[in-house]
């Protein structure tokens, strides 16, 4: 059968450096770090005392009290963004088949803060079960593409992907393949993640993954450095609005490009470390190369899975020299990851928009905070250190990679008429 194009038709993001898309994009391009000292919690006696919060969020300026009761931070967080999407995709909801528009979201935790705060009342209580009724539709990852769908009316394809750091960016793949295989016409899809949390904070620090730069919190994610030392954990949403080709067309919809391919692998190494020699990076990139229908000389630039964690940036570095070749060497490599934090499952939503906004604008955000080479990793590759870069981007790589080992990879395009 021949595969329908899939093309993106609208963006919305909330972030910790932008609470919108405008905001995002252009503090990504000024090199502008979102990591400060926590404020939703005391962090007196964690080793990690700051992260990429979202900042300047009242919640109630979106969605109405008593609704927003009910929803967890990251619920919250995918409703706020999918607002600004679907405005951006401008749909008229009057001619649209809402029986052909589904939602496909991703989140690696779900409801974190909510099950944590159960489980604190729980044991300062007298041990009678008093549990709040919407305790669990709060915490289940799959609730916020719910509550998408039922404020929208969307009745196509509708779950949650839930793999770590991977997450949104197979929810982004599935929704593509939903779309060219011709059970839907568009999808909402994207991830979000509120994990900074008393939980998340000690679950990571437990595990000797978060930095613990506390003197010096914007120059703590620094992906490629050599004295990188642990990711800066990050939180909120990204969606994006998938449409198909001659349904956007028909409609006038205003086109930002065209999802090329995507790919996806398993490490089968290790439940949290890369592949040393980055096995699984590679099959991935080129699953999606090859899902394309690309050779690796076509593609201009590389948003990094890029965590600033020893092992995982040589890996993946070693990945694209094996991908790539001597093209390689002629790529922008990014790690939009060194402003916003590691936001999880909702990393490849943020990542994937900062690549399609890479292509409109034809400008590559920097990777910040370089400060020392690591002689691990290969000198000659432009890592798009510090400064943003002027570069006509035609076609863009966005990776993330999960704990568990799981790899997702999606590759956009600008639109070929």
């Amino acid at each position: 059968m021949k595969l329908r194009r899939v093309v993106v038709t609208g963006l919305g993001a909330l972030t910790p450096i932008g609470n919108n898309v405008e905001e995002y994009w252009n503090n990504l391009v000024n090199g502008v770090s979102g990591a400060a000292p926590i404020t939703y919690f005391d962090t007196t006696n964690f080793k990690t005392k700051f992260a990429c919060e979202v900042k300047n969020f009242n919640v109630e300026d979106f969605i109405d009290r008593k609704e927003a009761r009910k929803m967890d931070r990251y619920a919250q967080y995918a409703m706020v963004a999918t607002e600004e999407a679907v405005k951006d995709a401008n749909f008229d909801f009057e001619k649209l088949d809402k029986d052909r528009v589904g939602v496909i979201w991703g989140s690696g935790i779900g409801g974190l803060e909510t099950f944590q705060e159960e489980v604190i009342n729980w044991a300062k209580g007298p041990g009678i079960p008093k549990f709040n009724p919407f305790f669990i539709p709060k915490m289940i990852a799959d609730i916020a593409g719910g509550h998408i769908s039922i404020k929208y009316g969307f009745r196509g394809p509708n779950f949650t992907t839930v793999s770590a750091c991977a997450s949104s960016t197979n929810a982004l793949i599935d929704a593509f393949n939903y779309i060219r295989l011709g059970h839907a016409d568009a999808m909402v899809t994207g991830g979000s993640e509120a994990a900074v949390t008393i939980a998340g904070m000690g679950g990571f620090n437990a595990m000797h993954a978060l930095s613990t730069r506390n003197d010096d919190p914007k120059t703590a994610s620094r992906p490629m450095d050599k004295d990188r030392e642990g990711f800066v954990l990050g939180e909120g949403a990204g969606t994006l609005i998938l449409e198909e080709y001659e349904h956007a067309i028909a409609r006038g919809a205003k086109i930002y490009c065209e999802i090329g391919g995507g790919g996806m692998s398993a490490d089968a190494h290790h439940i949290t470390a890369p592949h040393p020699e980055g096995l699984g990076a590679r099959n991935v990139m080129n699953n999606c190369l090859r899902d394309a229908g690309l050779l690796p000389t076509d593609v201009d630039g590389v948003n990094m899975h890029g965590t600033s964690t020893p092992l995982g940036d040589i890996a993946e570095s070693k990945a694209i020299i094996e991908v790539f070749g001597e093209h390689a060497y002629t790529l922008n490599l990014n790690s939009t990851k060194s402003m916003t934090g590691h936001l999880l499952g909702a990393a490849g939503a943020i990542e994937t928009i900062s690549s399609i906004l890479s292509i409109k604008h034809g400008i590559v955000p920097p990777t910040i905070n370089h400060f020392t080479d690591d002689e691990n990793i290969d000198p000659k590759l432009n890592f798009t250190f510090n400064k943003a870069q002027k570069r006509d981007m035609k076609v863009v790589m966005s990776n993330t990679f999960g704990f568990g080992g799981h790899n997702a990879c999606v590759l956009v395009k600008k639109l070929e008429l």
